[in-house]
């Protein structure tokens, strides 16, 4: 599996997690998702993610290059 497709499945994963978190436990577990956007947007607009650097960081140099080269 790509890279990218990881960084997508974390992320849809991560949101969902928080709004249930949030409408069953506390509003403030919406903080999560509103970080997560962010840091989708920071990705799309500087072309940089920093979970994409985590997870290059965790092994998956290559496939990390590849999914970035566009």
């Amino acid at each position: 599996m790509p890279m990218e497709r990881i960084l997508f499945v974390i992320a849809g994963v991560v949101v969902l997690a928080s709004l249930a978190a949030g409408v069953w436990w506390t509003p403030y577990a919406l903080l999560l998702t509103a970080f997560v956007g962010l840091n989708l947007i920071l990705g799309g607009v500087a072309d940089w993610c920093p979970m994409m650097a985590i997870l290059r960081r965790l092994g998956g140099k290559r496939a990390a290059e590849i999914a970035c080269e566009r």
